[in-house]
C-alpha cells in the first residue's frame, strides 16, 4: 500500500519511495520527492502561472523517458490546469504547478519540469529571454562559460541584465527578464545575438545546429524563445546518470568555470546549502520591476 501524506490539506498517495532511480548515486524516489519539497520556496515562483510540460522517467534515466504536455492519467481534480491555444488553432490542457501540494504530486510522477518563456494569461508574449549554450565535444561547459561572459556583456550594452544557470546536462542557460514582448520578436533578437557572438568568437561559437560544424564549438540555441518551445525550469532535476540540477550560478562561478568546469556540476544534495547561502540567484526574473524592453531593431 502506498503511504498517504497530507500536504497543505491535500491527501497524496506516494508510491515506491524506496525505489532507486539513480543507480550511480543510489538516489531513491523518496529522496527525489524530498528534494522538490526542500526546494519549493525557490522553485515554485519559476513554475507559477506557466503551463508545465513534464519529461517523465519513472524507472530512472536508463528507463523509458516520455515527454507530455497533457495532464497525466489520474491527475487529481484539485490540480489546476489551463487551456493553451496553439498557433495551429488546436488547444491542449496543461498543468499549472501553483503550490506545494501540486509540486509533491508531480514529483511523485518522477519528472523534469519544463516551462515556456511566457505566462498562461498571454501565450506567445514572453517575459523572459533564454539562450541555451550547448557545447559540441570536445568542448565542455568551460567553453560555454567563455561564451556566456561575452553574451552577458553584450546584453548589458542593451540595458538587459543576464543571469546564468547550469542546464543540468552539458551546458549553460542564460536568462533575462523582459517587459512582455511577442515571442517572435524575442526570437529574432536572440538570433541576432547568436549571430553576433559567432562573428565575435568565430572559433568558438555557432548559431546553427549543423552537426558537422559542432565539434569543439558552442551552439548558441536561440530557438527556445519560440512560443511553442520550453526550457528546463530552474532547480529541476534532470534525467541523467546522476541527479544533476539545472542550478542557478553566480557570475564569479561562471568565470571560475573556464578553468575548472567540474565546479559547475551540482547534484540534488548540493542545493540545500546553496539556497541557504545565496537564496534564489534567479529571483530577479520574477520581479516585474527588473524587466527591461528589447532594444529597437
Amino acid at each position: 500500500m502506498s503511504p498517504i501524506t497530507e500536504v497543505e490539506g491535500r491527501r497524496l498517495a506516494l508510491s515506491n519511495l524506496e525505489k532507486v532511480l539513480y543507480p550511480a548515486t543510489g538516489t531513491t524516489k523518496g529522496e527525489v520527492v524530498h528534494y522538490y519539497a526542500v526546494t519549493a520556496g525557490v522553485l515554485l515562483p519559476h513554475l507559477r502561472d506557466r503551463p508545465v510540460s513534464f519529461l517523465r522517467y519513472p524507472d530512472g534515466p536508463d528507463g523509458q523517458l516520455f515527454f507530455t504536455k497533457n495532464p497525466p492519467p489520474g491527475t487529481p481534480e484539485w490540480v489546476k490546469t489551463v487551456e493553451v491555444r496553439h498557433s495551429d488553432a488546436t488547444t491542449t490542457q496543461q498543468v499549472l504547478v501553483q503550490d506545494m501540494a501540486t509540486l509533491v504530486w508531480a514529483a511523485n510522477l518522477v519528472v523534469e519540469f519544463h516551462t515556456p518563456q511566457w505566462l498562461a494569461d498571454e501565450r506567445a508574449c514572453a517575459d523572459r529571454l533564454v539562450l541555451d549554450l550547448d557545447p559540441g565535444p570536445p568542448a565542455t561547459v568551460a567553453e560555454c562559460c567563455e561564451v556566456a561572459l561575452w553574451l552577458r556583456d553584450r546584453l548589458a550594452s542593451d540595458g538587459i541584465e543576464a543571469y546564468a544557470k547550469t542546464s543540468g546536462a552539458k551546458g549553460l542557460h542564460l536568462l533575462a527578464a523582459l517587459e512582455r514582448t511577442p515571442s517572435e520578436e524575442v526570437s529574432a533578437y536572440a538570433k541576432r545575438l547568436a549571430v553576433e557572438a559567432e562573428r565575435a568568437l568565430p572559433g568558438l561559437v555557432l548559431h546553427r545546429m549543423k552537426r558537422s560544424l559542432r565539434p569543439g564549438k558552442v551552439f548558441v540555441d536561440f530557438s527556445q524563445n519560440a512560443a511553442a518551445k520550453t526550457t528546463a525550469t530552474p532547480y529541476t532535476l534532470r534525467a541523467k546518470e546522476q541527479p544533476t540540477v539545472s542550478a542557478p550560478v553566480t557570475w564569479e562561478e561562471v568565470e571560475d568555470g573556464r578553468a575548472d568546469p567540474g565546479r559547475l556540476v551540482f547534484l540534488a544534495g548540493d542545493m540545500g546549502g546553496r539556497i541557504e547561502r545565496f537564496g534564489d540567484l534567479l529571483g530577479a526574473l520574477n520581479d516585474a520591476g527588473r524587466a527591461r524592453p528589447l532594444p529597437r531593431a
